[in-house]
């Protein structure tokens, strides 16, 4: 992806990480928890124009669960609730034992994508996540056992040379995701993202992330370096200062930028033509 792609007007891919695995209704009365209210949540992105929603699942108090049998009960809400948005499930995880990093991966039908986090993670005071070489290995193997395209998740400028490295083991196109904000993700800068670009080899599709307050001027920014963008309550919770955000206002607003940018939202087709997904 290049600046001619903004250019020749590429579509757009608009991912919605609807709720995350860390905060609850304590820091967002309105951040979808159960199957429910994720999936709800998800047509009501689909609508507004994603097409790909990032799950995480719960359980029934609210904390993340791992478990293969609660990412299937949350998948299939989501399923019938939508028409033909792309499942991406989160395989990212903080102290969780490797086994149940896999867990996501198994359901039936198995997400057409899912998370690869290409690096250890450090946010907040006491929340790490080691990623080790060991355990990447393993869940991009069960990707590829199972048909799932992943999502490198690229927190800093290390992960990207571990990516680089072992670049000629996944499918392409590759599509890496680029996170900017605090702990061990990137510094947020247009200089940094420009950097980051500057580095990928040809044909290397990527998505951006920025936390928090970081979110807008950074996904526009992919939009202009003809990327593509993640937006959601997962990330940020706020429209802006002191007005709390929806996902689907947070998608609606990613999809009125890129169109007015001359960047049409992907369909859930053309983001399968794109990342070289087969459907379910």
């Amino acid at each position: 992806m290049t600046y001619r792609d903004y250019l020749d007007g590429k579509p757009t891919i608009v991912t919605a990480a609807l709720s995350g695995g860390v905060q609850g209704k304590e820091t967002h009365p309105d951040l979808p928890e159960s199957p429910e209210e994720i999936a709800a949540a998800a047509a009501a992105c689909e609508a507004a124009g994603a097409s790909v929603v990032h799950l995480h699942a719960r359980r029934e108090n609210g904390e993340r669960a791992f478990s293969t049998e609660r990412f299937q009960t949350l998948t299939d809400a989501v399923r019938e609730a939508t028409d033909d948005v792309i499942i991406q499930h989160s395989t990212g995880g903080t102290a969780a034992p490797d086994d149940l990093r896999h867990e996501p991966l198994r359901t039936d039908p198995a997400p057409e994508m899912a998370s690869l986090d290409m690096g250890p993670l450090n946010r907040y005071e006491r929340l790490t996540s080691e990623n080790t070489r060991a355990l990447v290995s393993s869940l991009h193997a069960e990707m590829l056992d199972r048909d799932i395209k992943p999502e490198l998740e690229v927190f800093n400028d290390g992960h990207l040379n571990e990516t680089l490295a072992v670049l000629e083991e996944f499918e392409e196109p590759p599509y890496m995701n680029f996170l900017f904000g605090g702990g061990t993700t990137s510094p947020p800068s247009p200089r940094n993202l420009a950097n980051r670009v500057e580095n990928l080899p040809e044909g290397v599709e990527f998505t951006v992330i920025g936390l928090g307050r970081h979110q807008l001027p950074m996904t526009t920014q992919s939009i202009l370096l003809g990327g593509h963008v993640r937006v959601g309550l997962e990330d940020n919770q706020y429209y802006e200062k002191g007005e709390r955000a929806t996902n689907e206002r947070l998608v609606a607003r990613a999809v009125r930028i890129t169109e007015e940018l001359g960047r049409p939202a992907a369909t859930p087709a053309e983001t399968r033509e794109l990342l070289g997904l087969r459907g379910r």
